[in-house]
């Protein structure tokens, strides 16, 4: 896969469910087609918004397979891995290449906090398991095991390697890898409300969050750091942040669901052990969508510029 494949917005999707907590794949693809449509680079389906840890086995490949068709390659298709053990990592790599994924995003081993030499193994099993592309996610606040520019450097050599999901939270990591790896990685950012610092830093792509229910505004923005607009940037940021903030929760899928069913993208029905929200918490999130949805600036839907 070519380098410019990994670059620009990946929105991780969140994936539809029914009030009974089925999936609901025709609604999954609808607001697929809205992404699209507002000019994302990429999907990425099955990653921790899209509920990957509490779905079945056959669950996961049948999202992938439909996910697949509905998109008919108009971007690439990518699948989170979350498994426990390295064994169903590959198995499951192998088998969503086999549905016609584009790449995989690759995490830690769920459920262990592997040393660096166990992380390592995980990640080049998974590696030599299959020959899609692979983004390895690095993020030790929600999933312990933390993959630092050093480690980095060690998983350079295996080739399909190709992108950097960066969610430590410290922005100084950007420089840190590029200082470490140069160019050998795309790197995105993958904490919404670090989007604007990271991309001063220079990095090529984003996986976002909550610009799935704000698509247009989220592509807007994200153009303007591309063209060095710097100060619309900034102005524009000021607006969407109290938005992105709701990706860096321990609930930012019930936060970031709720947000789309507001804007009429899906429905926030999630999976047990999440609950939807309620009370003073379900409010105070609603008025935060709410004032986005009521200030957010007009755009041309032909240009994606904002008035």
């Amino acid at each position: 896969m070519s380098q410019p494949f990994w670059q620009g917005v990946f929105p991780a999707i969140a994936t539809q469910l029914k009030r009974d907590q089925s999936i609901d794949l025709e609604a999954t693809a609808r607001h697929a087609e809205v992404l699209i449509d507002s000019g994302v680079a990429g999907l990425i389906f099955l990653g921790s918004l899209g509920e990957n840890q509490t779905m079945r086995r056959e669950e996961k490949r049948m999202v992938i397979e439909a996910m697949v068709k509905a998109v008919h390659g108009r971007v690439p298709v990518l699948s989170g891995v979350a498994e426990s053990s390295s064994q169903e990592a590959c198995t499951y790599v192998r088998d969503v290449e086999k549905l016609g994924a584009s790449g995989v995003m690759v995490m830690p081993a769920m459920l262990y906090k592997g040393e660096e030499r166990e992380t390592l193994a995980h990640f080049r099993a998974v590696a030599q398991s299959s020959g899609l592309p692979m983004m390895i996610y690095n993020n030790p606040i929600s999933y312990a095991n933390d993959v630092t520019p050093e480690m980095f450097a060690q998983l350079a050599e295996q080739k399909n390697f190709v992108a950097l999901k960066e969610s430590s939270g410290d922005v100084r990591r950007i420089t840190d890898l590029r200082n470490t790896v140069g160019d050998r990685f795309a790197i995105f950012t993958g904490v919404d409300d670090l989007a604007l610092e990271a991309s001063v830093l220079g990095i090529d792509g984003w996986v976002a969050g909550s610009g799935m229910a704000f698509p247009r505004e989220n592509q807007y923005f994200w153009q303007l750091t591309r063209d060095g607009e710097w100060e619309k940037a900034r102005a524009f940021y000021r607006w969407f942040t109290p938005l992105l903030h709701l990706d860096t929760s321990t609930k930012f899928v019930q936060y970031i669901k709720l947000a789309v069913q507001e804007c009429g993208l899906g429905r926030e029905w999630v999976r047990a052990p999440r609950l939807p929200l309620v009370g003073a918490e379900r409010a105070r999130i609603l008025k935060i969508i709410h004032h986005g949805m009521a200030t957010r600036p007009r755009t041309d839907k032909k240009r994606g510029t904002a008035k």
